[in-house]
C-alpha cells in the first residue's frame, strides 16, 4: 500500500468510526436503537488498525499474510448464518489461515508463535465481528469484550495447534481438529461460555443438510467442517502433483457430498414420530426491551397479553405460551397472589382445559436454616434483621387442574448480565460490571432440568440462552420431555441477524432430539419448529401477534440424547495426549541444544 493510499484509508476509517459513534450516541439520547451502526463502527476501527499496524516496513510479504488471515475471517463470517446463506464456505474458511501458518512455520523468522497468534487473532476477530456484532446493541462495552475475548480464545487454540504441528507434523491434522473441538466443548461448559460460533452451528439455517445430528450433535458438523478444511488445505499443497491433486479432490468431494446426500435422504423420508399432538398458542407482545418493556406499567402490558391470548385461545387450545420475563418480580412462595397472576387466572377460568407456560422475573426468599445458593443477596428488613434472597429468571406453568405452580429456574446464564464468571477471581471488575448493567451476585439456578407435566403432555421449559446448548438441552429429554417450548426476549439486539440466528439454532435442537418446539419471543421471531427442523408460521420482527399450531409429542430417545457430545469428549482426551506430547517434545528440544 502506497503512503498516500494508506493516509487516505486512515482518514476515511476515522471519519467512518466517528460518524457511527456519534450517531449511536445521538440515538441513545433520543431513545432510538442503533440498528447496524455498531457493525460500521467495528469495521471502520478494524480498517484503521490494519492501516496503522501494517505500514510500509512490512513489505509485500506482510501484506500478503494480513490478506490471508483476513480472507479466513471473511470466509468464516460469510459462511456462518446471518449475512448470506453460504454454509459451504465454512469448508474453506480455515484454509487461508492454514496456508499462512504453514508459510510461517517454514520460514527462518523468529517469533513464529507470536506471528501465528497475531494473524489468527485478526482472522477470528473478523469472524466474530461479522457474525456477532449485534451483541453490541445490548451494551457496547459488553459486545466489544465478548468479541475481543472470544477471538483471543480462538487464536490461542490455533497457536497451540501451530506448536504441535512444528513438533509433530505427522499428526498436525489430528491436533487441528482435536484442539478446536476441545475448545468448543470447554466453551459450552465453563462460566465464560459463549458458544454461539460453535462450528456445527453453521448449518442451522439449513437443517436439511445435517439430519444426522440426531446421532452426532453439532460436534459432528464441526468435525465435518474441520476435516473438509484439512483435505482442501492438503489438496492445495499438492496442486503441482496432478495425481495427488486428483486423489485429494475426489476425497474432498466424497467427504462433503456423502454426508449431504445421507442427510437429504433422511430429511425427505423422515416421518414425524409420536401419535399424540397438543394445540399450542404463542403470544408475541412486542415490547422493545431497552425503552418500553421495563417502563410501561405491568397492568397495561397484561392487557395486551390477554387480548392477544384471547385472539388465539378456544376450547381446543391445550397450551398458551408467553415469552421470557413476561411479568414479575414474583416471590416464589406467593405466586398466586401476584396481581398479574390473578388476572391470568381470571382469563383461564374461561378455558378450563388451558395450561399456561410463561417466562417470569422472580425472587426466592431463603427461610431461616435454608441453604443459600451462590447467587444469594441480602437486604435489611424494615422491622429489623436481614432478608436473604436470590433473583431468578424463571418459567412457570399454571393449570386449572391444580393451584400448584410448576417453577423452573433458568440454569445456563449469560456471562455479564446474569453471572459474573468465576466471581472469586474476577470480583475486582465489580464496578465495571455494574457500569454495563451486569450482575455481580448472579441469578439463581437449579442443578437438573425438568419437564413441566400435565394430563396432556410433558414439555421442556427452555429459557432463551439455554436453547444453544445441545447436551444441556438433552437434560430435559432425560426428564421425560416430549416436546419443548422456548421462551425468549431477542429484542435487545434490534432488528439484526441476532434474533434470526437464535431462531435457527433452535432448529438444531429439534433435529438432535427429534422434539417439536414452540418458540415464543417478546418480539420476532415466534414460530413452531417440527422434528425435522422446519420453521413453521414464523412471525415478523416488531409486530404484536399471536399464533397457534399443533405440536407433536415424541417419546423416542435419539442416539445423541443418549450419548451426548461423545465426539467432543474424545477430542478432549486426544487434546490432553497431544498437549503432553507437545510439551515433552519441546523440553527434549531445549535439553538437546
Amino acid at each position: 500500500m502506497s503512503g498516500r493510499l494508506r493516509i487516505l484509508t486512515i482518514i476515511i476509517s476515522i471519519l467512518g468510526a466517528a460518524w457511527a459513534g456519534y450517531s449511536m450516541y445521538q440515538r441513545t439520547g433520543e431513545q432510538l436503537l442503533w440498528g447496524h451502526r455498531p457493525l460500521l463502527l467495528f469495521i471502520a476501527l478494524w480498517i484503521l488498525a490494519q492501516a496503522l499496524l501494517c505500514g510500509r516496513k512490512n513489505g509485500a510479504a506482510g501484506w500478503r499474510r494480513a490478506g490471508l488471515s483476513s480472507l479466513s475471517g471473511l470466509l468464516l463470517g460469510l459462511g456462518f448464518p446471518g449475512i448470506v446463506p453460504a454454509p459451504l464456505l465454512m469448508f474453506v474458511g480455515f484454509v487461508p489461515l492454514l496456508l499462512l501458518e504453514s508459510e510461517i512455520s517454514g520460514s527462518d523468522a523468529k517469533g513464529k508463535g507470536k506471528q501465528v497468534l497475531l494473524h489468527s487473532y485478526n482472522a477470528f476477530l473478523i469472524w466474530n465481528i461479522l457474525s456477532t456484532w449485534w451483541v453490541a446493541n445490548t451494551a457496547l462495552a459488553a459486545g466489544i469484550v465478548a468479541m475481543a475475548l472470544n477471538s483471543l480464545f480462538m487464536a490461542l487454540v490455533f497457536t497451540a495447534f501451530h506448536h504441535t504441528q512444528r513438533r509433530m507434523p505427522r499428526i498436525a491434522g489430528a491436533a487441528f481438529m482435536a484442539y478446536w473441538m476441545a475448545f468448543e466443548y470447554l466453551h459450552l461448559n465453563w462460566e465464560i461460555t459463549w458458544p454461539w460460533l460453535t462450528l456445527g452451528n453453521a448449518f442451522a439455517q439449513f437443517p436439511a443438510l445435517v439430519q444426522w445430528y440426531e446421532f452426532t450433535g453439532v460436534f459432528g458438523g464441526g468435525l465435518w467442517i474441520l476435516v473438509g478444511n484439512w483435505l482442501i488445505f492438503n489438496a492445495w499443497k499438492q496442486r503441482n502433483d496432478r495425481a495427488a491433486l486428483r486423489s485429494s479432490v475426489v476425497k474432498t468431494a466424497l467427504w462433503i457430498l456423502v454426508p449431504t446426500g445421507i442427510s437429504l435422504w433422511q430429511y425427505f423420508t423422515y416421518q414425524e414420530e409420536g401419535d399424540k399432538t397438543v394445540q399450542v398458542a404463542l403470544v408475541q407482545p412486542n415490547y422493545e426491551p431497552h425503552y418500553e418493556k421495563f417502563d410501561i406499567p405491568e397492568d397495561v402490558q397484561m392487557q395486551r397479553f390477554l387480548e392477544l391470548s384471547a385472539s388465539v385461545t378456544d376450547s381446543k387450545t391445550d397450551y398458551l405460551v408467553w415469552p421470557e420475563t413476561s411479568f414479575g418480580y414474583v416471590e416464589t412462595r406467593s405466586v398466586e397472589s401476584y396481581p398479574a397472576v390473578v388476572q391470568l387466572r381470571g382469563f383461564m377460568e374461561k378455558h378450563p382445559q388451558l395450561k399456561v407456560i410463561a417466562g417470569i422475573d422472580a425472587y426466592h426468599i431463603f427461610l431461616p436454616g435454608e441453604p443459600h445458593s451462590k447467587a444469594v443477596r441480602s437486604s435489611n428488613r424494615s422491622g429489623g434483621g436481614t432478608m436473604y434472597f436470590e433473583v431468578l429468571n424463571a418459567a412457570a406453568q399454571f393449570s386449572n387442574e391444580s393451584e400448584e405452580v410448576q417453577l423452573y429456574r433458568k440454569s445456563k446464564l449469560v456471562p455479564g448480565p446474569e453471572i459474573l464468571p468465576y466471581r472469586r477471581f474476577f470480583g475486582v471488575f465489580e464496578p465495571v460490571i455494574k457500569q454495563v448493567q451486569g450482575t455481580v451476585e448472579g441469578v439463581g439456578t437449579q442443578k437438573e432440568r425438568m419437564a413441566m407435566s400435565s394430563d396432556k403432555a410433558r414439555l421442556a421449559p427452555v429459557i432463551c440462552y439455554e436453547s444453544i446448548f445441545g447436551e444441556f438441552f438433552t437434560g430435559y429429554i432425560h426428564k421425560g420431555a416430549q416436546a419443548a417450548v422456548i421462551m425468549t426476549n431477542d429484542g435487545w439486539w434490534d432488528n439484526s441477524p441476532g434474533h434470526r440466528q437464535h431462531l435457527w439454532l433452535g432448529t438444531l435442537r429439534a433435529v438432535e432430539t427429534r422434539r417439536s418446539i414452540a418458540r415464543a419471543a417478546n418480539t420476532g421471531i415466534s414460530a413452531f419448529i417440527n422434528q425435522r427442523g422446519d420453521i413453521l408460521q414464523a412471525t415478523r420482527y416488531n409486530e404484536a401477534i399471536a399464533i397457534k399450531g399443533q405440536v407433536r409429542l415424541n417419546d423416542r430417545v435419539t442416539f445423541y440424547v443418549r450419548w451426548g457430545d461423545l465426539i467432543a469428549r474424545i477430542a478432549v482426551f486426544t487434546t490432553l495426549l497431544l498437549l503432553l506430547n507437545t510439551i515433552a517434545k519441546g523440553i527434549q528440544a531445549r535439553v538437546g541444544r
